[in-house]
């Protein structure tokens, strides 16, 4: 009878097969080491570009904090220099005002009467003056009635005195400072005029 060793044939193969199988796993430990350094290079370069874009917008953020103070800075400077154009503007009215007032005043001042003091208190006006009757006070009164500027008149006080051995009226009166509505430069230009023809 003829016997046959199969040993060394299935050794053979079973060696085949560890061989085969270490191969298959370093393929796949190759494979999967190849996938993690592709993945975890991909996580950082987005990563990376995130960290870019995220520098990015810090420096526009801070450049836009940047533009917004110096806006505030240039709005406080805009209102600053308003307000002291409106002051100016203020004083410009104010003194044309004054200027218009006493023309006024010394055009509807009847004679025997004349003003001790001239006081403004925002728009109002008080006056002091001494007549010689109470008829002049009346006429100044009406007269301040018919004034483009002087309006409203209310007379407060006015009593007797004596003055160098005459009797005389002492006033109070208050009335309403109100512009007419005419350009600035138009009072202005009114009140020369007017002077000029006086001296003439």
């Amino acid at each position: 009878m003829i016997r046959v060793n199969l040993l060394p044939h299935r050794q053979i193969r079973r060696e085949l097969r560890q061989r085969e199988f270490g191969l298959m796993a370093a393929f796949f430990a190759i494979a999967a080491a190849a996938i993690i350094f592709l993945g975890w290079t991909y996580i950082n370069s987005r990563v990376d570009a995130q960290a870019e874009r995220n520098a990015r917008l810090d420096t526009a953020i801070v450049q836009l904090d940047k533009e917004i103070a110096d806006i505030k800075d240039l709005k406080d400077q805009i209102s600053t220099m308003l307000e002291r154009k409106q002051v100016v503007e203020n004083l410009q009215i104010n003194r044309s005002q004054a200027v218009v007032v006493f023309d006024e005043l010394s055009r509807i001042l009847p004679e025997g009467m004349y003003l001790k003091s001239i006081k403004q208190q925002a728009n109002v006006i008080t006056i002091e003056g001494i007549a010689d009757t109470n008829a002049r006070v009346a006429t100044l009164v009406r007269s301040l009635s018919n004034s483009s500027w002087l309006q409203s008149p209310d007379l407060v006080e006015i009593k007797a005195i004596t003055i160098n051995n005459l009797k005389q009226n002492a006033f109070t009166l208050k009335a309403s400072l109100q512009p007419p509505k005419l350009e600035p430069k138009t009072a202005l230009n009114a009140a020369p005029k007017t002077s000029a023809q006086g001296v003439n």
